[in-house]
């Protein structure tokens, strides 16, 4: 695969010289784990499913990915090939991406929740040469969507099944022979590794033209702000992270795979988010920080205010991904005794904004923080002349963890000449220079922290017989932040009904979570007078119907 990463070069001088880009690779942060403390327990990993436990010091982690990565090799993988993989937050996730970065192949992290739709445009854009599945997950049967894809995708060489019982099976073709022990292991370990400005990543973020989009990452790109991130929570060595939420999110990866390396410190992964095990999870591994959704805050919150045990080790939660209520914070403070952070970021920037842990708990709840380090920002008109602080516009940001560009698609990158990038976000600054993010001009909708692809499912929509106009927009939810509604007009004598358009999409093999959840019938849609439909008053309309009860 060629990546055509544009956006790095042209800024690589100033970032090293101004101490952002260090040039090292997760190998490199590895090593220097197995140097350092090699007993260490790096990964503890809960399987909900069977109760499985894996537990893994740094030295196990690291020959681990060695075997893995000379078992990648065999399979032909070699530098700058993709290997994707559709795995939950499971030991054989973290191994794998080590693996490949190994020997400078390319992993691509994808949300288990995607389907045949989803998968088949990501796997085919991004030429993967191998996909990695679990057998079985939540009741799914990955392994036999995977092999129904493979005749799309001529590019695709191997399906390699995590819990599989043939040939092709992960234990049998990774992770048990003992490859690391071949006489070519040593060549092929170290003559391919990466270097820091090599694309280590390629993650899909959900677009609003109708496909994904796939976000290239560097070594360089992704610690420059997994660094910052961490010295502003006060992170370090002594530090036990636990992540419920998915390491195929930026969220998962960045800092619960990644930053826990970087920090010498001790990773707890669960692979499906049950409140009541996260709690156990935290007192038993003395879990100290996690990042999650401001659903996964109220559910934690929910239970230990129920059961009564507290989590005292839990210093600091992370919430992104939708703003946090008030009183969410302020439960959330009493019950847990923990510091409730909010943030804003970007599967092209990692964190963003962050408050920080000395600023006052209201700013959880107001604003999404304040810059990182080496981070700037700017609101600007639609002239592009920058506004007021306390005025509302297009948020743009500058940064020295900006992605190198959307894989194929320079022309969608959306950086000017400066290093400016269009978030798509609307937002206004305070004049401490905090940012509130106060729309999004993208047409997305943010559900439990997953963003819901609107123009895509409206296409699919489209071609329903009794739909004549469709449009779909979010709906306020107390737990998951926002759900979708399509807001339907019907042909004529015609009627849809919710159940009816929720099968529809899933015989499109639509991901149960992209699919709205309240449908709205009307007669017509409100519109300019050049026909466009104006969304906003649709969702106020929707918002107004949902607060009386009639949605």
């Amino acid at each position: 695969m060629e990546f055509d990463a544009v956006l790095l070069p042209p800024r690589r001088a100033a970032a090293v010289a101004q101490g952002h880009w260090l040039d090292r690779t997760i190998n490199d942060e590895l090593d220097g784990c197995v140097a350092t403390c090699p007993d260490k327990r790096a990964l503890t990993a809960l399987q909900l499913d069977g109760d499985q436990v894996a537990r893994l010091t740094y030295r196990e982690l690291a020959r681990l990915a060695d075997r893995v990565a000379v078992g990648l090799a065999r399979l032909g993988v070699g530098r700058n090939d993709v290997v994707a993989m559709q795995l939950p937050n499971w030991w054989q996730f973290t191994v794998t991406y080590l693996a490949c970065s190994r020997i400078g192949a390319v992993v691509n992290p994808l949300m288990h929740i995607f389907r045949e739709r989803e998968l088949s445009f990501m796997l085919k854009h991004g030429a993967a040469k191998v996909l990695i599945v679990p057998k079985v997950f939540r009741n799914f049967d990955h392994e036999a969507m995977a092999n129904g894809l493979r005749a799309s995708l001529p590019e695709l060489e191997h399906v390699v099944v995590v819990g599989g019982t043939g040939a092709n099976s992960y234990e049998a073709l990774l992770s048990e022979p003992a490859w690391e022990n071949a006489p070519d292991a040593a060549q092929i370990l170290h003559a391919h590794r990466p270097g820091p400005d090599d694309i280590t990543q390629l993650i899909y973020t959900s677009g609003t033209t109708g496909e994904p989009k796939g976000v290239m990452h560097t070594a360089n790109t992704v610690m420059a702000n997994i660094r910052p991130y961490a010295e502003r929570l006060r992170l370090g060595a002594d530090d036990v992270v636990l992540m419920a939420s998915p390491m195929a999110h930026q969220t998962g990866f960045m800092y619960g795979l990644m930053m826990p390396i970087l920090l010498r410190a001790s990773a707890v992964l669960q692979d499906t988010w049950e409140p009541a095990r996260a709690a156990a999870l935290i007192r038993s591994e003395g879990c100290s920080f996690t990042m999650a959704s401001t659903p996964f805050l109220a559910d934690l919150s929910r239970v230990v205010a129920e059961s009564g045990q507290g989590v005292p080790s839990l210093k600091t939660f992370l919430c992104a991904g939708a703003p946090i209520p008030g009183p969410l914070v302020e439960q959330a403070r009493q019950v847990l005794g923990t510091k409730i952070v909010s943030a804003w970021g970007m599967t092209e920037n990692g964190a963003v904004t962050l408050i920080k842990l000395d600023d006052d708990d209201a700013l959880a709840a107001t604003t999404d923080g304040c810059p990182l380090p080496g981070v700037e920002l700017l609101v600007v008109d639609f002239d592009g002349n920058p506004v007021p602080d306390g005025q509302p516009g297009k948020l743009l940001v500058r940064s020295p963890s900006n992605f190198g560009g959307y894989l194929k698609r320079p022309q969608l990158n959306g950086v000017d000449g400066e290093g400016w990038m269009d978030t798509g976000d609307e937002a206004y600054l305070t004049d401490a220079g905090y940012v509130r993010i106060s729309g999004r001009s993208k047409d997305v909708i943010i559900r439990g922290g997953e963003n819901v692809p609107v123009f895509e499912i409206e296409a699919l929509l489209y071609k329903h017989p009794a739909i004549a106009q469709v449009a779909v927009v979010a709906v306020p939810d107390e737990r998951l932040g926002e759900r979708g509604c399509a807001v339907v007009v019907p042909r004529p004598g015609q009627t849809v009904t919710l159940p009816e358009l929720v099968q529809f999409l899933k015989d499109q093999k639509v991901a149960l979570q992209y699919i709205p959840e309240r449908l709205h019938l009307c007669e017509s849609m409100p519109s300019t007078p050049s026909g466009k439909v104006q969304k906003f008053k649709l969702r106020e309309q929707v918002r107004a119907l949902a607060a009386s009860g009639q949605l």
